[in-house]
């Protein structure tokens, strides 16, 4: 069961938070700074992800062969499922100017 609670629910959990305040700060402020946001969170993410790997293994001694590739699999899609997420709302928040200039 503390496959499906660190493997599994722990990255989305990370990833929907991350979504989510990335979420408030576009529709807070411009795309500018959004994506400035979505630079700081891939570093914080990655260093939840090696913390996540390293409780896993070092503290509660899991086993890698299995943990890393659930943990790596579910943060990875998590990941792609959020940068869609922000994309659909940059894409609502564009200017007329810059969707008339895009091909």
């Amino acid at each position: 069961m503390i496959y499906v609670y660190l493997g599994i629910i722990a990255p989305i959990l990370l990833n929907a938070l991350h979504g989510f305040v990335g979420v408030l700060i576009l529709k807070n402020n411009h795309s500018v700074t959004s994506l400035g946001f979505t630079g700081i969170s891939f570093l914080t993410k990655s260093i939840g992800l090696l913390f996540l790997t390293w409780f896993g293994i070092k503290v509660l001694e899991l086993d890698f062969k299995i943990y890393v590739p659930i943990l790596t699999f579910f943060w990875f899609i998590t990941h792609i499922i959020e940068g869609l997420f922000i994309q659909n709302y940059i894409k609502k928040k564009e200017s007329p100017l810059i969707k008339s200039i895009q091909l």
